[in-house]
C-alpha cells in the first residue's frame, strides 16, 4: 500500500511553475502601468532639476527636456546672495527640530494611553480629540487667542500650537493596539513594572518604527510650514525659509513686471525663473535627504497602523 501510495502521487515539480501566455501578458502590462506611473511623478521632479541648472533662456524656449542645456548655477549663486536664505535656514532648522521633538513628547505618550483600555474616561477623551479634528473657531478668534498668550511676533507660535496632531495621535495608537501583545505587559507586571516603567522600558524600545514615522510626518509639517509664519510673524529675524522664499519670488516677479526697457525686463524675467526653480531646490533637498534614514521604518509603522 506503501508502495502504491508513493508511486500514484504526483510528482512534485523543481522550481516554480512556469506562467501561462495570459500571466505573462497581465505582468507585462503591469510592468509598463507601472513605469509609465513612475515616469509620470518622477519626470516634473528630474525637469525642477535640469530646468534649475541650465540656462534660462533654454528654459524659457522650451529647449530643455531630458538633459541640462548650457549648465550655470546662476540661479543657486543669485539665491544664496540673499543674506535671508541663511537666516530663514537657521530658523527653519531650529523649529523642525524644536517642534519635532515636542511633537514626539506629546504624541507618543499620548497615543499610548488611549490604546490602554483601562485608562479612566477614556471614550470621553476620545471624543474630545474628534471633535477638534471637524470643529474649530476660524481664523480670527485664533488669531485672538495666540495674541492673548503673547505669542504674536515670537517664535515660539511656530512650536507651541502645532504641538500634537489628532490624526498622528490616533494612528500612533492604532499601531500600539496592533502591535503591543498583552502578554508582554503582564510578564512586566508580574515583574512588579508600574505604569511609567512599562511605557519607558518595554514599551518604547519597540516602538522605534511609529517613533521614525512620525518624526517624518511632523518634521516634513515644519519644514513646509509658512502659514502661522503669514499671518503671526511680521519680524524677519524669525522668517522660516518658506516665507523668505515667497518673499524672493514674489519680489523678482515683481521686478520683472515693472516698467523699463524691453531688455531690462526680459533679463528679469530671466533671473526669476531660475530664481524659481533654484528655489524648489533650496526647500525641498533636506528633507529628500532625511527619508531614506528612516525609511526602513515607514512600511511596518505607517501602514500596519493605518490598516488596524
Amino acid at each position: 500500500m506503501k508502495l502504491l501510495s508513493m508511486s500514484s502521487s504526483p510528482k512534485k515539480k523543481s522550481g516554480r511553475m512556469k506562467d501561462s501566455l495570459s500571466d505573462k501578458v497581465f505582468y507585462a502590462f503591469d510592468v509598463i502601468l507601472m513605469l509609465l506611473l513612475a515616469a509620470v511623478i518622477l519626470y516634473p521632479l528630474y525637469f525642477i532639476v535640469i530646468a534649475s541648472i541650465s540656462d534660462p533662456d533654454q528654459v524659457l524656449n522650451g529647449n530643455v527636456y531630458l538633459y541640462p542645456v548650457q549648465v550655470t548655477f546662476s540661479g543657486f549663486r543669485r539665491l544664496f546672495e540673499e543674506e535671508l536664505i541663511w537666516t530663514g535656514y537657521r530658523n527653519t532648522i531650529i523649529y523642525t527640530v524644536v517642534g519635532t521633538a515636542l511633537n514626539i513628547v506629546m504624541t507618543i505618550p499620548t497615543g499610548w494611553a488611549l490604546s490602554r483600555k483601562n485608562l479612566p474616561a477614556r471614550k470621553f477623551v476620545m471624543w474630545f480629540f474628534i471633535i477638534t479634528m471637524f470643529f474649530g473657531g476660524g481664523l480670527v478668534p485664533y488669531y485672538l487667542l495666540i495674541s492673548k498668550l503673547g505669542l504674536v511676533d515670537n517664535p515660539l507660535v511656530l512650536i507651541i500650537p502645532s504641538a500634537m496632531s489628532v490624526w498622528n495621535v490616533f494612528m500612533t495608537k492604532a499601531y500600539y493596539e496592533s502591535n503591543i501583545p498583552e502578554e508582554l505587559l503582564e510578564a512586566a507586571e508580574i515583574d512588579g513594572a508600574g505604569e511609567f516603567r512599562k511605557f519607558f522600558s518595554v514599551v518604547l524600545p519597540i516602538s522605534k518604527a511609529i517613533v521614525a514615522v512620525m518624526v517624518l510626518f511632523y518634521a516634513v509639517g515644519h519644514w513646509n510650514s509658512y502659514f502661522n509664519a503669514l499671518i503671526f510673524i511680521s519680524d524677519e529675524r524669525f522668517y522660516p525659509l518658506q516665507l523668505v522664499l515667497k518673499d524672493i519670488l514674489i519680489t523678482t516677479e515683481v521686478t520683472s513686471g515693472a516698467g523699463g526697457s524691453v531688455d531690462t525686463i526680459l533679463e528679469q524675467m530671466r533671473i526669476a525663473n531660475q530664481i524659481k526653480y533654484a528655489s524648489i531646490i533650496v526647500s525641498s533637498l533636506p528633507i529628500i535627504l532625511l527619508y531614506p534614514f528612516i525609511q526602513k521604518f515607514f512600511d511596518k509603522g505607517f501602514l500596519v497602523g493605518t490598516f488596524k
